[in-house]
């Protein structure tokens, strides 16, 4: 299959090719990370205090984190510059993945580069301002709850793991619509599929919410899942749509032919 454009197809390419492609979309997605970190970095205080703010709201009046390492406050800032690098330009990441996969696409299935970093972004945002808004203030006021006898002492380096474990879990699994429109594209997953293994998915569904939420409550377990089913019932509706789409086009190819 010709991928046009000077582009090798994956049945032309070599694996060493295959391995060349793959290390110049990561030197280039690292370049754009590093060019998002700098204005990250300069930021990097205003960013920490807004990731603060859904503990900071529930401890008592002038409480604040504390750090035991010395370098542990510059440590917090440059993580905090990378993953808001990671936010602003995951446009950039995400064309370059498409870009990685896109030899083993056919021609006409190309074009559709601009709406899978359009929808890859807008999921990806949803999902960390999901777990923003919603889910990491309800984790942060139970666990203070939890231990409203104790005087709490929060470690910066700790919550920010914490807090990224949640919302960059959170935003990779709203990316389910999206990796079900572009399977149901390539003929790998249909609709019939997805509802028949519905049971297995809602199971899945539940592990996952369980890895990605930090407490183990079921009720904020199931804040996370049940978007998720949400999401899962979207993928089955996009791939219902993809999946006649092909029918008609297959049948108008068809006629055409006879």
């Amino acid at each position: 299959m010709s991928t046009g454009k000077g582009r090798k197809s994956p049945d032309e390419m070599t694996f060493l090719e295959h391995l060349e492609d793959l290390r110049k979309r990561l030197f280039y997605s690292a370049i754009a990370l590093f060019i998002g970190f700098v204005p990250g970095w300069i930021f990097a205080k205003d960013i920490y205090n807004l990731l603060a703010r859904p503990v900071t709201q529930y401890l008592p009046a002038g409480t604040k984190l504390a750090f035991t390492g010395l370098t542990a406050p510059f440590m917090l800032y440059m993580k905090v510059a990378f993953m808001a690098s990671l936010f602003v330009m995951s446009p950039f990441v995400f064309l370059q993945i498409w870009y990685f996969v896109a030899p083993g696409l056919y021609q006409k299935e190309k074009k559709y580069a601009i709406p899978f970093v359009l929808m890859t972004t807008f999921f990806f945002a949803l999902g960390a301002a999901f777990g923003y808004f919603l889910v990491f203030p309800w984790a942060c006021r139970f666990f203070l709850t939890l231990g409203r006898d104790f005087q709490p002492v929060i470690k910066v380096d700790e919550y920010f793991g914490f807090a990224l474990k949640v919302l960059l879990g959170i935003a990779l699994v709203f990316e389910l619509p999206t990796l079900v429109f572009f399977l149901a594209k390539m003929g790998l997953i249909t609709a019939r599929w997805m509802i028949r293994n519905f049971k297995y998915a809602v199971l899945l569904i539940f592990v996952i919410a369980a890895v990605i939420t930090p407490t183990p409550d079921v009720i904020t377990q199931s804040i996370v899942a049940i978007p998720m089913l949400v999401l899962y019932g979207l993928g089955i509706l996009i791939a219902l749509v993809v999946g006649r789409g092909k029918e008609k086009a297959r049948r108008a190819e068809t006629e055409r032919a006879g």
